[in-house]
């Protein structure tokens, strides 16, 4: 049978992956369950109802007038709302006598080198930098650029914007001076707030070199305030202030303003199709409420008595949604930790679960796939029986990888909470709530009440159970992105052109027999093999189902006969060897696991996969590998030496005769 050609999209995602395994909540988190199933149908009866209430946890000096209103594609919620970000955040919770509760338990990468910072604490510390900002000249309405390594005095500048109504545009610190300067410029940021560096690998990584490369070309940048954080000698210009020198000295009182609902509270940079970035617009009372009302909800927090890591970078939205905006809204105790997971060992996540006593736990598949290649042993070491919840974010979770979490790292006791949303959802929308849902290993599961998401073919129906197809969101939501900063026209086309009516992220889905969705990754990853979409999330989840994977990722290859071929990449668990036929054990599992059709044409052992530094895979540079094409850019690769290392294996791929 001739291939259909690329690109041709009526054929629906093939459903390969069956899984049968249910994980049921454990019964004491059920019977005490922050949310029951109830809120499902009450959110299903009003919608809008259901996110007033969940506008009514926060503190607002003037409440709204109109829920919603929705222009499609723009909505505004809590229209006529007025409050402050950072005064419910940090303030509300000193004034009820919380003042003594930790905010944050922060973990430095050079071991023993830690600092705890209490809700008092930490108000003394925002106010003294908003008071700081005010002196600098900015104002409501400005923008601040940020690029710091994980120490406290991120989230106190994001507070500090918050605060006076200025718009932060943090920018994770792995990026290049080229980089920043295109951000600096895209949100004409008068300052830029960063630090001499960081600690990354057991050593000190220098930061403000790279802001000075980037701010010689943005003269629109009045000031460059620095946190002495390393020690190391910095070149002083004339723009430069140190912290020490500016906030330190600045009264610890400030009485915050309002704000409007819509007003800007940030913009967040992500990855877009052509090389202009593209800055995602966040706005406050309505992402403050999601954010709340799912950090809540999602990980069951118990502020009393929980405490609460998100291992992610604050640069990336992960970070902003869960380490500062919606635990800090909740008066949650959070970890903060400034460096890698292994240093100076192996064991360094688990040992800070073990200091802290951790109870709530949100990570990502990469992260949990490294940690299984590095051997069931090392967590074994730690006493991480405080545990209850673990949370996954990123990208789908193979099922092995979310076994293997649930069993070695939540001792077989602890939901796990698969998680799907972007920077543009600004907080989450899909996920099994712990003290509900029976969860299956990999699937997210369903929409959080007061969420319409659906999966639909290409004609934009939406697809019957067993289906598969393109994920969208049917109705506005409170932490929708408002547009992409300074280009309407590029939000309409990015998002809502695809399906009329519809939010379309980008990503494919399925829905199993019961409904259930499971993500599939971006569409552009989508193999098509004889006819068939299928999905690289599936097979690398086959892969990684085999005792001697850790970890897989998946390309297509132009194939003469198939239209498309796949080619996998794979990185054996540290216990595993290397043979000559490894490849064709592998081969054979997947064509036994998914079908035939999904049987790659070529599986190639590697030492180490391509990653950024906020450990996405880059498949557009293995496809190249698997085409026999030079090399793209590498420049974001956490490390750019990987590409040469994956090339030199070239000769011994094997592929089926």
């Amino acid at each position: 049978m001739a291939p259909e050609p690329a690109g041709n999209e009526t054929q629906a995602l093939s459903n390969l992956l069956k899984e049968n395994r249910r994980f049921a909540p454990p019964a004491e988190l059920a019977a005490a369950a922050n949310v029951t199933s109830a809120a499902y149908a009450e959110a299903a009866a009003d919608r809008l109802a259901f996110w007033e209430q969940a506008a009514d946890r926060l503190t607002w000096t003037k409440r709204w007038d109109t829920t919603l209103e929705w222009n499609p594609p723009f909505a505004k919620w809590f229209v006529g709302g007025e409050l402050n970000v950072a005064y419910n955040c940090v303030d509300r919770h000193v004034e009820a006598g919380r003042g003594d509760k930790v905010a944050y338990h922060w973990e430095g990468e050079p071991e023993g080198d830690s600092r705890t910072l209490t809700y008092a604490d930490l108000q003394r510390e925002v106010n003294k930098a908003t008071n700081a900002l005010l002196e600098l000249g900015v104002r409501k309405g400005d923008r601040v650029a940020v690029y710091m390594p994980m120490i406290p005095e991120l989230p106190i500048a994001m507070l500090a914007c918050a605060r006076i109504g200025a718009i932060h545009s943090v920018v994770f610190g792995g990026f290049s001076a080229t980089a920043l300067k295109s951000r600096i410029d895209d949100a004409d940021a008068k300052l830029v707030i960063t630090a001499d560096g960081g600690y990354r690998r057991g050593k000190p990584s220098a930061l403000k070199p790279t802001v000075d490369e980037a701010v010689a070309e943005c003269p629109q940048v009045e000031h460059v305030l620095v946190v002495r954080r390393t020690g190391q000698d910095v070149a002083a210009g004339d723009k430069d202030v140190w912290w020490h020198d500016v906030v330190d000295r600045q009264s610890d009182q400030h009485t915050a303003e309002s704000h409007d609902a819509e007003d800007p509270l940030y913009i967040l940079y992500t990855s877009g199709t052509t090389g202009r970035p593209k800055g995602i617009l966040h706005t406050t009372g309505g992402y403050l409420t999601q954010t709340a009302y799912t950090h809540d909800a999602v990980f069951d927090l118990k502020p009393d008595t929980d405490i609460y890591w998100c291992t992610a970078d604050i640069g990336w939205v992960t970070g902003h949604s869960y380490i500062v905006y919606g635990p800090l809204a909740n008066g949650a105790t959070s970890v903060i930790y400034e460096g890698t997971p292994d240093t100076p060992h192996r064991g360094r996540f688990w040992e800070i679960v073990q200091k802290y006593q951790v109870t709530l736990l949100y990570t990502a598949p990469t992260a949990i796939r490294t940690f299984m290649k590095w051997g069931d042993d090392i967590p074994a070491k730690y006493d991480m029986s405080s545990l209850r919840v673990l949370g996954s974010v990123g990208e789908p979770i193979n099922p092995e990888a979310y076994v293997w979490y649930r069993e070695h790292i939540g001792g077989d006791r602890c939901p796990v909470v698969d998680t799907w949303w972007q920077t543009e959802t600004g907080a989450i929308m899909i996920s099994p709530l712990p003290g509900v849902t029976a969860a299956k290993p990999g699937a997210a599961m369903r929409p959080l009440p007061g969420i319409s998401a659906d999966v639909v073919d290409d004609q934009g129906n939406s697809v019957p159970n067993g289906g598969g197809g393109f994920l969208v969101v049917r109705e506005p939501w409170p932490s929708m992105l408002r547009t992409i900063w300074g280009d309407d026209q590029r939000y309409i086309d990015t998002y809502w052109s695809r399906f009329e009516g519809m939010y379309f992220p980008g990503d494919g889905a399925k829905k199993d027999d019961d409904g259930d969705l499971w993500l599939l990754g971006r569409v552009d990853d989508v193999m098509l093999v004889s006819g068939h979409n299928i999905s690289t999330t599936e097979v690398e989840s086959a892969l990684v189902s085999h005792p001697k994977v850790a970890e897989a990722a998946v390309v297509g290859a132009t194939d003469p006969v198939t239209g498309q071929a796949i080619v996998s990449f794979v990185i054996l668990r540290g216990s595993a060897e290397e043979s000559d036929d490894i490849a064709a054990e592998l081969r054979n599992h997947v064509a036994k696991t998914l079908g035939p059709i999904a049987k790659p044409r070529q599986i190639l052992v590697v030492p180490e996969l391509p990653k950024t530094r906020s450990g996405k895979i880059m498949r557009r540079l293995l496809r190249d590998v698997a085409e026999n094409r030079s090399i793209g850019d590498v420049t974001t690769l956490a490390d750019s030496t990987v590409m040469n290392l994956i090339s030199e294996k070239l000769p011994s791929a094997k592929s089926e005769d």
